[in-house]
């Protein structure tokens, strides 16, 4: 044990748990440390904290009502009323990466903190917008947002694995990023209502506000375990050493780039996550077009974002079982058959349970690759790596 520690051994594979407070993959210094009644709960604590944050990041997924508020109150076209949710999206997908370097250097809190301030603000400075001036709206909802998304959203669900044995990391990180994906189902009805009885810009100041508040004070229950901390009874030097061979070791995102799994990860989350929000951002569309009669645009928006939340737990707990590569197999596969299954669905109940597939599919990528991430470069750097394949969404 001594002698792994004094080489700057590193722990991966089936031991990633053991952690510095800090990275969560380095045993820097200080005995290993068994979790105890305390430690589980509080890791259930940052999980549940995790999802509350994720819960307020997903108001992405709902600009939809913002945008038909915004054509129908103040005469927007639609090209106009995209402007802000195309740099939110830019600007999540972008610093999510330089987001996820921070926080594996100086923890998830800070990161967190200052993801839901960014998120809380951003909505408050879109309050400013009017139908002549939408500068504030891009700065706000756009960038401001968008950041204070990628920057909450990478920082919760490593912190939350690390709590955790691996055989339950797809599990807890599926169960906080299941926050995001269901997030539209309460958020889309109350924006509706809040714009009915307030308007465009005082509702976005009354949820800029909730925000604001609920996030920074869940981000400071987000934190990563204690210096030697071991997610699984202590086991001994003989077993630890074996653990731990010299010859595997995490790596860096300048390590991980160089890697052939790197971009093939990259290019798969890419193509996987275009056939899923191509569909997300065009379900109420489809369902005009081949279910004529009654708007079923919400029913099945609904639907949708009940499957992604169900995906990502199911796929997090398939993962754990069978492996999240063989999990992924599955999840394409049928992510295939659906898409070419949709246009052939004329009926309400068909069309629903597709939508449902849409969802489950697209929801298991957000957490399939974090965990395929660590498995195949270590956690101790899984911001920054996850960060830089997600720049592929």
């Amino acid at each position: 044990m001594a002698n792994t520690r004094r080489k700057g051994v590193r722990a991966t594979g089936t031991n990633p748990g053991m952690s510095d407070g800090t990275t969560g993959g380095v045993l820097r210094h200080g005995p290993l440390v068994s979790p105890t009644r305390g430690t589980r709960l509080h890791g259930l604590v940052v999980a549940a904290a995790g999802f509350g944050i994720n819960l307020a990041l997903g108001v992405l997924y709902s600009w939809s009502v913002f945008s038909n508020a915004l054509s129908a109150e103040w005469g927007w076209t639609a090209a106009q009323a995209s402007v802000p949710y195309s740099v939110a999206v830019a600007f999540f997908a972008l610093v999510t990466a330089f987001a996820g370097r921070v926080q594996d250097r100086i923890g998830p809190r800070a990161v967190a903190t200052a993801g839901g301030a960014l998120l809380g603000l951003g909505m408050i400075v879109s309050s400013l917008a009017s139908p002549r001036t939408g500068l504030p709206l891009i700065l706000g909802f756009g960038v401001l947002c968008g950041s204070g998304i990628a920057m909450g959203f990478i920082a919760t669900f490593p912190a939350a694995a690390k709590w955790f044995p691996e055989t339950r990391r797809g599990l807890v990180t599926g169960v906080v990023v299941a926050g995001f994906g269901i997030a539209s189902v309460y958020i889309a009805p109350l924006t509706q209502a809040l714009l009915a009885s307030y308007g465009v810009q005082r509702t976005f100041l009354v949820l800029g506000a909730a925000f604001l508040v609920a996030t920074v004070l869940l981000a400071q229950l987000v934190t990563n375990p204690p210096p030697g901390y071991f997610p699984g009874p202590t086991p001994p030097p003989d077993v630890l050493e074996a653990q731990c061979p010299p010859t595997r070791r995490e790596l860096d995102w300048h390590e991980a780039v160089r890697t052939r799994q790197f971009w093939m990860l990259w290019l798969m989350y890419g193509l996987t996550a275009f056939a899923g929000v191509m569909i997300i951002g065009h379900m109420a569309g489809i369902a005009t077009a081949q279910v004529p009669g009654p708007d079923l645009g919400f029913l099945l928006v609904a639907v949708l974002a009940v499957g992604n939340a169900s995906g990502r737990i199911g796929a997090g707990v398939l993962s754990d079982r069978i492996g999240s590569v063989r999990t992924m197999r599955y999840v394409f596969c049928i992510q295939a058959v659906v898409m070419l299954l949709l246009a052939a669905a004329h009926s309400v109940a068909f069309l629903a349970a597709l939508a449902f597939m849409v969802g489950f599919d697209y929801g298991s990528d957000l957490s399939l690759f974090p965990c395929t991430v660590s498995e195949y470069f270590g956690p101790s750097n899984q911001g920054v790596n996850y960060g830089l394949v997600f720049t592929s969404w």
